[in-house]
């Protein structure tokens, strides 16, 4: 059966959409995933017919095996998976040649994984169900990676909508092909509202894509409910961040956004300055010194080795700063704190997340640069004072915490 939600042309010789996406569900376990399922199929066709897209929805899950799909750009899984043999090879032809998909929150659960190693432990990566949290709230999610086309719109740190959030029997980082765009903040420990089914510590992804296929997986897709009077107590379309990657997500997957991410210009061999958009100081090294310690701080652009950096790159996109004085010396948070106005010093690289930086380029061509610890920006005050030690704040788009790259030889 097909729920017709697809968006009609305004007039007849209205433009083509952009691409089409169809939806599978079952829509039969669990009352919150029965209502996310209802409410899905309101949103999404709204969202797309503000967006240039079709919007399908359809229990006939045997589309995926006898080639119903194909005429479609973007399959999404809302609640369940295929449970056929032929709809499980018809989705994964459908995906081996270049479909795109989003997978919401049970689409992954299983507690038995080598029933379809290919989708559970490969395509997902995150095998086993293993762990939840109960009752369903919101959470605080750190954005990993700002540089993939459906996260580009995301801050450093966003709060959910609410949702129950599942943990997983696999470390999706150990998996060279999953690349993690969002995981739990641990300022949102404790997680959940019964003590024994809360997360104190530990890491969740929870936003992903694996880089062999153009696809996305998101965590969430479980309301809060009153099971007593099956009243929908929350909404998972109530944080305009996680709405933002669902639509820059499917612009991607559509091929509406142009495909994956060009690569980062920011070479890790080039020495660069970094001049500020608030008043076009340039970050240096004070007095030129290269001990521990050394404050980093503004200065008056001048072109010596104090004000030239390189960033080598660790993992993940980030990159350690290093002072071209000393390049063992790299740009550190003190004291690796996670608090705003932590002051910036030169400390010789041991591996910490607070010497390690992912620089996102912005829309001007500068670039903003956060802490792999805290998720902050490098920031200066935005005065023109030189002298004045940068510091790490919550990033907040501002001059200040916009550099501009200039490459010396």
């Amino acid at each position: 059966m097909l729920l017709g939600t697809t968006a009609a042309p305004a007039h007849a010789g209205a433009e083509a959409p952009a691409f089409k996406v169809i939806a599978f569900y079952n829509g039969t376990w669990d009352a919150a995933h029965i209502d996310f399922v209802k409410e899905a199929n309101e949103w999404f066709p709204r969202t797309a017919a503000q967006n240039g897209f079709t919007y399908t929805a359809t229990k006939n899950w045997e589309l995926l095996a006898n080639g119903g799909v194909n005429d479609y750009q973007v399959v999404l899984f809302l609640d369940d998976a295929p449970r056929t043999a032929a709809q499980r090879a018809g989705f994964e032809r459908y995906v081996r040649a270049g479909g795109g998909w989003m997978g919401f929150h049970s689409s992954a659960f299983t507690t038995d994984a080598g029933s379809w190693p290919w989708y559970y432990d490969q395509f997902l990566g995150s095998g086993n169900f293993r762990t939840n949290t109960w009752g369903p709230t919101t959470a605080v999610l750190r954005t990993e990676d700002r540089t993939h086309p459906s996260t580009t719109g995301l801050p450093a740190t966003f709060t959910s909508s609410v949702s129950e959030w599942y943990g997983w029997s696999n470390d999706l980082r150990a998996n060279g092909d999953i690349k993690i765009l969002a995981s739990v903040d641990p300022t949102s420990f404790p997680l959940g509202t019964d003590p024994n089914q809360s997360w104190y510590s530990g890491y969740y992804p929870i936003l992903w894509t694996n880089t062999q296929y153009r696809m996305l997986y998101a965590n969430f897709g479980h309301n809060a409910m009153d099971y007593g009077s099956n009243t929908r107590l929350s909404s998972t379309f109530a944080s305009a961040a996680q709405n933002r990657f669902l639509i820059d997500g499917l612009k991607w997957l559509g091929g509406a956004a142009g495909g994956p991410a060009p690569a980062d210009p920011i070479s890790g061999t080039a020495w660069y300055s970094l001049a500020d958009g608030a008043n076009g100081a340039c970050v240096d090294a004070r007095a030129a010194a290269t001990a521990d310690g050394t404050a980093v701080q503004q200065y008056t652009c001048n072109g010596t080795a104090a004000q030239q950096f390189q960033f080598r790159p660790t993992d993940g996109g980030y990159a350690r700063i290093a002072v071209r004085g000393n390049p063992q010396q790299v740009v550190d948070v003190t004291g690796v704190s996670a608090a705003d106005n932590a002051p910036l010093q030169l400390w010789s690289y041991g591996g910490g997340g607070n010497q390690q930086w992912l620089p996102v380029r912005e829309p001007s061509g500068r670039y903003h640069f956060t802490a792999r610890h805290s998720g902050k920006c490098l920031s200066t005050t935005g005065t023109a004072t030189n002298g004045v030690r940068l510091v790490q704040r919550a990033c907040d788009d501002s001059a200040a915490q916009s550099f501009h790259p200039t490459a010396h030889p």
